[in-house]
C-alpha cells in the first residue's frame, strides 16, 4: 500500500515518541527533562538496570547506548510490538486520530477479514470461559485444582472448557450470527469427511487461548481430560490468524515483564508458563508443542538478548536443548545467545515450583549454563577418551560445531572456551618455555611459529621472495579468475565453488563480482573481458600482467576447454587442501602450550599427509607455483618425530 507524501511525517509530528515509549518503560526522573522532550529510561529491548535508552521528542528519534537500538515512532512500534510496517502505521494513526488513506482493495479486504475472524475467536474465548463454570466441567475444575490453579488463575489466563458435544460451540456461535465459513477459517470447527455438518475441533478439553503480541486471540490449545486414541494436547490448525511456528504462548505479558527487568524463560508448555508466571517469573513463554523454530528464536531475541531455556531434567529435555543449540549457533551474535537451565531429573518447571517453590526455581536459573558448555557436555559426557584417535575425534566434532558460527569473533571466543575446558578435562598445564632448535636449525618458540627464512630450494622463487605467507593463495586465485574469464562456458560447472571461494584481496573480489554480473547477462568470452575491463580495468590489467597467468596453458590456449576444466578443478582442490592443512596446523600449534598430547601428534601427522597429498594432485609441472612442497612436508614431519612440544630434560 502506498502512502501519500507527508503522511508519515504528520503522523510522527502528532504523536510524541515519549508517549508511545512511556507505555513500555519507566522514565528516570533524575535524568529526564520532560520540558525539553529529553527522556531517559532502562531500555525496553534488552535487560538493564541503568537508564541508557534516550528519547528525543524534538527530533522524534530514540537511541539506546547499551544495545544500539535506534529509530523513530514507527520502528519503535515494530520492534516493541512485533508489528509489520503497515500495522505500526495503522496503530500510530489511531493514536494520532488520523484517517488512514484508502487502501488497496484486496489488502483492505484481507485486513477486514482477519479482524472479523479475530472477533469470532473472542466470542469462542467467552463461550469456553462460561462452560468452565457449568456442571459438565466439574472434572476439568478438579484437574485444575490439583494443579494448583484457583479461579483467579483461571481468570488471569482465560482458561476455559470445551464441552463433550460434537457441535456445542458450532451451535452457539452460528446461533449468534457467526457464519459457518468463519468457524472453519478460524479452525474452531472441522469439516466432516461425509460432508455433513462440521464438528467442534475442541471437545472434552481444557482450553488455553493463544494470543499474539498485540493481545489478539489467534488460536487455542486444548488438553484432553481422559486418555484415549486422541492426542493429549491439541492446537488450532494453521489458519490466516495462526502460525504456530511464529507464535509464542504468553508473548505479550512476557515482553512487558522483561522490559521491567525480569528474565525471559522459555518453558515447554502452557502449564509450565502459567506456573512460572504465578510464582513471580512473569517473563515466561513457550512454543506450541513443537521444536523451537528460527522465527520463534528471533522473536525471543527481540524480547531479550539471552533467553534462558528451561530444560526438563530427562534425556528428552536435553535432546531438545541440543537441537536448539544447533539451530542457534549460526544465528548468534555479540550479546545475543542462549543459556540453558537443566531442571532436576524427572521434573518440569511446574513440578519443581510445587515441590520447592520459587526459591528452588531461582537456584536452577542462577546455574543456567552458556551454550558452549552444553555443546561440550554433549560431546564428552559418557565418552571414553583414552586414545589419540578418540581425542582427535572429539576435536573434530567440536570443530564441526564451531564452524556453524558465522561471526568470526564469537567463533574465536568459543574456541578459547573449548580449549580451556579441554585442558581441564585432560589436566594439562600451559608451557611457557622456549623450545630448542630442531635438526633443520629453525627455532620454534612458545607461539609455535617457525622463523621466516626460506629453505635453500625455494630461496629464489616468487613465493620465498614475498613477505606475505598468503602469496600462494593469491597466485592460485589469479589462475582461477583468469581461466574462468578466458573460458566463461565453464562457469555453470564451477559456479558454487567460485561464488563461495574465499578471496584474499579486494581486487580479486572486484573481478569476481564483475565476472558473475556480466556472465548472468549472457556474455561470452568474446565480450566478457571487455565488459569486465569497463568495471575493473586496473584489476583486470594487473591480473593478466602476472607472468604465471600469461604462461598458464589454459590462458594461452583458449580453445582447449578440457585442459581449462582440469586446471580449474586442480587449482580449487589445491587451494582448499592448502587452506585446510593450514587450519589444522594453526589449530594444532595453538594447542601446543595448553593441550599437547597424543591427539596433537595425530593431528600434525594428518596435516603433513594433507600437504603431501596436495603436492601430488598436480597435472603437470606447468601448473606448480615453484615452492618445494616435499621439503616443507619433511620439515613438518621432523618436528613431529622430534616431539618439539615435549619438555626436554637438561
Amino acid at each position: 500500500m502506498s502512502l501519500p507524501p507527508g503522511f508519515l511525517e504528520e503522523l510522527r509530528d502528532r504523536v510524541p515518541l515519549s508517549r508511545l515509549a512511556g507505555s513500555k518503560v519507566t522514565w528516570d526522573r533524575r535524568k529526564s527533562n520532560p520540558a525539553k522532550g529529553d527522556m531517559w529510561a532502562p531500555c525496553p529491548f534488552h535487560q538493564e538496570k541503568t537508564a541508557s535508552f534516550h528519547v528525543d521528542d524534538r527530533k522524534g528519534f530514540y537511541y539506546c547506548f547499551g544495545c544500539q537500538a535506534k529509530g523513530d515512532a514507527i520502528s519503535f512500534l515494530r520492534e516493541a510490538d512485533n508489528l509489520s510496517f503497515m500495522e505500526a502505521v495503522e496503530m500510530l494513526a489511531r493514536e494520532a486520530g488520523m484517517q488512514m488513506p484508502a487502501r488497496d482493495p484486496k489488502a483492505a479486504e484481507r485486513a477486514d477479514r482477519r479482524a472479523t475472524l479475530a472477533e469470532v475467536m473472542e466470542k469462542a474465548v467467552r463461550f469456553y470461559r462460561m462452560q468452565l463454570a457449568t456442571a459438565a466441567a466439574s472434572e476439568a475444575r478438579e484437574y485444575l485444582a490439583r494443579r494448583g490453579l484457583d479461579s483467579a488463575a483461571c481468570e488471569r489466563f482465560e482458561i476455559g472448557f470445551a464441552p463433550d458435544g460434537r457441535q456445542a460451540l458450532w451451535s452457539h456461535l452460528t446461533g449468534g450470527g457467526a457464519e459457518p465459513a468463519q468457524l472453519l477459517a478460524t479452525g474452531l470447527a472441522g469439516q466432516s469427511d461425509d460432508g455433513g455438518t462440521p464438528y467442534d475441533r475442541f471437545r472434552a478439553r481444557i482450553v488455553f487461548p493463544i494470543r499474539d503480541a498485540r493481545g489478539r486471540c489467534i488460536g487455542f490449545g486444548g488438553r484432553a481430560l481422559r486418555d484415549g486414541p486422541w492426542p493429549k494436547y491439541l492446537n488450532s490448525p494453521e489458519t490466516e490468524l495462526f502460525d504456530k511456528g511464529r507464535t509464542l504462548y504468553n508473548h505479550g505479558p512476557a515482553r512487558s515483564a522483561v522490559a521491567k527487568g525480569q528474565p525471559l524463560i522459555v518453558a515447554e508448555g502452557y502449564m509450565d508458563v502459567i506456573a512460572l508466571a504465578r510464582a513471580g517469573f512473569e517473563g515466561a513463554v513457550a512454543p506450541l508443542g513443537t521444536a523451537i523454530t528460527e522465527e520463534q528464536l528471533r522473536m525471543m531475541w527481540r524480547i531479550a538478548p539471552e533467553p534462558i531455556i528451561a530444560l526438563d531434567g530427562d534425556k528428552a529435555g536435553l535432546r531438545a536443548g541440543l537441537r536448539l543449540a544447533d539451530l542457534a549457533l549460526p544465528m548468534i551474535e555479540a550479546g545475543q545467545s542462549l543459556r540453558f537451565a537443566i531442571l532436576p531429573e524427572g521434573q518440569d518447571p511446574d513440578d519443581l515450583l510445587r515441590a520447592g517453590g520459587a526459591a528452588a526455581m531461582q537456584r536452577v536459573l542462577d546455574q543456567a549454563m552458556p551454550m558452549v558448555r552444553l555443546l561440550w557436555q554433549r560431546e564428552t559426557e559418557g565418552q571414553v577418551l583414552d586414545s589419540p584417535e578418540r581425542r582427535a575425534a572429539l576435536d573434530k566434532r567440536l570443530r564441526e560445531s564451531l564452524r556453524l558460527i558465522r561471526d568470526p569473533s564469537i567463533r574465536a571466543h568459543y574456541a578459547d572456551a573449548i580449549r580451556a575446558l579441554r585442558a581441564d578435562l585432560f589436566g594439562q598445564q600451559r608451557s611457557t618455555r622456549t623450545y630448542p632448535r630442531s635438526a633443520a636449525g629453525r627455532a620454534w618458540h612458545r607461539t609455535g611459529q617457525p622463523s621466516a627464512a626460506p629453505l635453500p630450494s625455494t630461496r629464489g622463487t616468487l613465493l620465498a621472495g614475498a613477505r606475505d605467507e598468503m602469496v600462494e593463495d593469491r597466485l592460485r586465485e589469479a589462475i582461477i579468475l583468469a581461466v574462468l574469464i578466458s573460458h566463461p562456458r565453464l562457469l555453470p560447472e564451477f559456479m558454487t565453488a567460485f561464488e563461495t571461494l574465499e578471496l584474499s584481496s579486494p581486487e580479486h573480489g572486484t573481478l569476481r563480482t564483475a565476472v558473475l554480473r556480466h556472465y548472468a547477462e549472457g556474455d561470452t568470452a568474446g565480450t566478457l573481458r571487455d565488459k569486465i575491463a569497463a568495471d575493473a580495468g586496473e584489476a583486470l590489467e594487473k591480473l593478466f600482467s602476472l607472468s604465471h597467468v600469461t604462461t598458464a596453458p589454459p590462458v594461452r590456449n583458449t580453445g582447449d576447454v578440457e585442459l581449462a576444466k582440469l586446471c580449474l578443478a586442480e587449482e580449487l582442490a589445491k587451494l582448499e587442501a592448502r587452506r585446510g592443512a593450514r587450519r589444522e596446523i594453526s589449530e594444532a600449534m595453538e594447542d601446543i602450550g595448553s593441550m599437547a598430547d597424543e591427539s596433537l601428534t595425530w593431528r600434525l601427522s594428518q596435516a603433513a599427509a594433507a600437504r603431501d597429498k596436495a603436492a601430488r594432485t598436480g597435472l603437470d609441472d606447468s601448473s606448480d607455483l615453484g615452492e618445494d612442497r616435499a621439503a616443507l612436508s619433511q620439515q613438518l614431519q621432523r618436528l613431529i618425530d622430534g616431539e618439539v612440544w615435549v619438555r626436554k630434560k637438561r
